[in-house]
């Protein structure tokens, strides 16, 4: 039987940080009633003239020296000319000549704990499209233009990746990088960063590439993967039988774990590019390079290191850590007010995690502040509030607007730690409980745990664990 190697390459779209959009004064926030983040320029009004923002060029030369490509020194922008409903102008602003960065490459980590490059071919600057909107109930669609014209750079990698899992880890260090320039937000679910896949395969052994297709529409890292294990299969499929694999681009359905073809694949010259004859050429100065190289932060390679050295956490709490950089200042800004690393890494690793998990949210979307998080763990260790409280005050914290301290005292939180109290209501429970009693006696010292559990039961969870249990010992082996 053949044996196949799949042959990948991804185009990547990232939508910049940038309050406005790249060729005008409209918001780029996301959400908004449709059509209201507008402009003659971004609904390619006849007349309207771009004006190139600066913080664009900024961003893109930033990611560019972060991938170790080669800055273009001057640069400039093309039309690509294609009609479709969402293209108000019926052409893109983008670069196809001379882009801003060509010739890089990012580092991944394998499964194997090798590591293997992926060259990127070019960055380069363009504008988003407009959103179509389809009502299926009405067989209507509608066009919303408050995404027309957000800056985006598209990463063009070469197809040097064989598998889904390689896929995943070469985005997932583009995410990583972007995040901590700071760059973008690369929230997949919001579009923010997405992915086409191109893939084709090829009988292990040969140097000629398949024919490749493209998808489109893939808004998650697992999406991604089922998507290509899907084409994979689609295309020996197709070779197998004898028929041959067309070039087009195809749309991945998630929910039905399938894809279709939207259209033929087209070439550079299917869009006739032409220089852009309203903007001028972009001339990136030495200077510029050097105050975009000085604003570089230390990534998160460098930052595992150093958490290594200084802080002495383990790989893992060090790797969760570290993959967002929310989360890593979040963690040293914490570590500087209550110094406890391996405490703090406890709570953003556990607690943290947990909430973002539930609530569907990233690391970026964290609101609360260290000093908040520096204050449940001091709380803690004073022994002023138990374990189950201190969650209950995280909780609370977690979407910025709550003071510790004043949640614990309106919410009557304060752990019991008289002894004299403590010790009225353990000889209670133990004398509601015989049978527990007689276990533990009996050699079950798990019967403990259930009289702990009575005791915290009847102190409203607010007494001190540690001496329940130390009372509940004395009481019951006298």
């Amino acid at each position: 039987m053949k044996e196949y190697e799949t042959v990948i390459g991804l185009e990547v779209h990232v939508e910049l940080a940038t309050k406005t959009k790249i060729f005008c004064g409209c918001s780029t926030e996301f959400g908004g009633a449709p059509n209201t983040h507008t402009c003659p320029v971004c609904t390619g009004m006849p007349g309207s003239l771009p004006v190139l923002n600066k913080k664009v060029v900024e961003y893109a030369t930033a990611v560019g020296l972060a991938t170790n490509c080669d800055i273009t020194r001057d640069c400039k922008f093309d039309r690509k000319n294609y009609f479709y409903p969402d293209n108000p102008q019926n052409y893109q602003i983008s670069q196809l000549y001379l882009p801003i960065c060509r010739n890089g490459h990012v580092d991944i980590k394998l499964e194997d704990g090798s590591t293997k490059e992926i060259r990127i071919h070019e960055i380069h600057m363009e504008e988003d499209a407009g959103k179509l909107i389809h009502d299926e109930w009405e067989d209507v669609s509608f066009v919303d233009y408050n995404r027309s014209g957000v800056p985006l750079i598209e990463i063009v990698s070469e197809p040097d990746m064989r598998s889904a899992k390689e896929v995943v880890a070469y985005l997932t260090k583009l995410r990583n990088t972007i995040q901590y320039l700071g760059a973008s937000d690369c929230k997949l679910q919001e579009g923010s960063m997405r992915a086409d896949v191109n893939l084709s395969v090829r009988e292990k052994g040969a140097t000629e590439f398949g024919t490749r297709t493209e998808m489109k529409n893939l808004n998650s890292f697992s999406a991604i993967e089922r998507a290509i294990e899907n084409e994979r299969a689609r295309q020996i499929d197709l070779i197998e039988s004898g028929e041959g694999v067309t070039q087009e681009t195809r749309r991945w359905n998630d929910d039905k774990e399938y894809s279709y073809a939207m259209r033929s694949k087209e070439d550079a010259q299917d869009y006739r590019y032409f220089p852009d004859p309203d903007l001028v050429p972009i001339h990136i100065t030495e200077e510029f390079l050097d105050e975009i190289k000085a604003k570089q932060p230390e990534f998160k390679d460098a930052k595992m290191l150093r958490y290594k050295e200084e802080f002495g956490l383990p790989d893992y709490d060090i790797e969760q850590i570290t993959d967002s950089k929310k989360l890593a200042d979040i963690f040293e800004a914490t570590v500087a007010i209550c110094n406890n690393p391996k405490k703090v890494s406890n709570w953003l690793i556990a607690e943290t995690m947990r909430i973002l998990k539930e609530r569907q949210l990233d690391p970026v979307d964290i609101k609360f502040k260290p000093e908040a998080l520096a204050r449940i763990i001091e709380l803690t260790d004073k022994n002023e509030i138990n374990s189950n409280a201190a969650k209950e005050v995280f909780e609370a914290i977690f979407d910025g607007e709550v003071d510790p301290d004043d949640y614990v005292k309106e919410h009557g939180l304060k752990q019991v730690n008289d002894e004299g109290a403590l010790r009225a209501t353990v000889e209670q429970v133990i004398a509601n409980n015989p049978q527990s009693v007689a276990d533990y006696k009996g050699g079950k010292e798990k019967a403990i745990g259930f009289l702990v559990g009575q005791t915290m039961k009847a102190m409203q969870g607010k007494a001190n664990p540690g001496m329940v249990t130390q009372l509940l010992k004395e009481l019951l082996n006298n």
